[in-house]
């Protein structure tokens, strides 16, 4: 694995690129900064719907903490206990892929 990041390439192969002009250049830079990751974290719809519940009404510790010490542990309070990473990952980059549809999911951006 190196050290170079998906936008080091790609900035590398724009550059090799022959033929492209420096606004085609500029709209691909721009488009590529718009886009979402590839590996985007897959979480339950239900799993998603606490995600989007919490998610400015609390903290990260927060949910990890009622899912640990809920009364009574549901299957999805379940699910973020064994998953935290996949859900801490989704918390932060505000999207996700829905497990049983495929649909990404975005928060609303804050007003």
């Amino acid at each position: 694995m190196s050290n170079e990041t998906k936008r080091d390439v790609f900035e590398t192969f724009a550059d090799e690129c022959a033929g492209l002009n420096d606004e085609i250049y500029k709209r691909y830079l721009k488009q590529y900064d718009a886009a979402l990751p590839d590996d985007l974290p897959v979480i339950p719809e239900a799993v998603g719907e606490i995600l989007r519940s919490a998610h400015g009404q609390t903290d990260l510790l927060d949910v990890f903490e009622t899912a640990k010490n809920g009364h009574k542990i549901s299957e999805t309070l379940a699910w973020i206990i064994a998953n935290q990473n996949t859900f801490a990952r989704a918390w932060v980059l505000g999207v996700w892929r829905v497990e049983e549809t495929g649909e990404i999911v975005k928060l609303e951006a804050e007003k």
